[in-house]
């Protein structure tokens, strides 16, 4: 069973679901999002991306930016995806995030796009 993050309730009042892809994109979304330190039983875990709304946009935050996101992707769900790029771009005072992936089970590509 692939629990929907965050956590919802169905039309029926009971916990919902979502498919397999999906899933698998809302654990990406839970380990960006998620600040080392902030899990009780697993202080390791997450990637601290919203340190970075703080952080002055240039090249030098974008290149540490792209190295924190493929190293925390790789060591939390390499047994489910394998990261092909980390793309991080700085327009103006955004910030865009692409992550491009191949899921293990079924060799799809897919790609998600955060930006601040």
């Amino acid at each position: 069973m692939t629990i929907k993050y965050p956590y919802q309730f169905n039309k029926l009042g009971r916990t919902a679901t979502s498919d397999e892809d999906l899933h698998i994109k809302d654990m990406i979304y839970q380990l960006l999002f998620t600040n080392p330190g902030e899990r009780v039983n697993r202080p390791n875990f997450g990637c601290g991306l919203l340190q970075a709304v703080f952080e002055p946009n240039n090249n030098e935050m974008a290149a540490t930016t792209q190295y924190l996101v493929q190293g925390a992707l790789n060591q939390w769900l390499s047994h489910l995806i394998q990261v092909n790029e980390v793309f991080i771009s700085t327009i103006d005072s955004s910030l865009e995030v692409k992550v491009n992936y191949t899921l293990l089970r079924n060799k799809k590509n897919q790609t998600i796009v955060f930006q601040k």
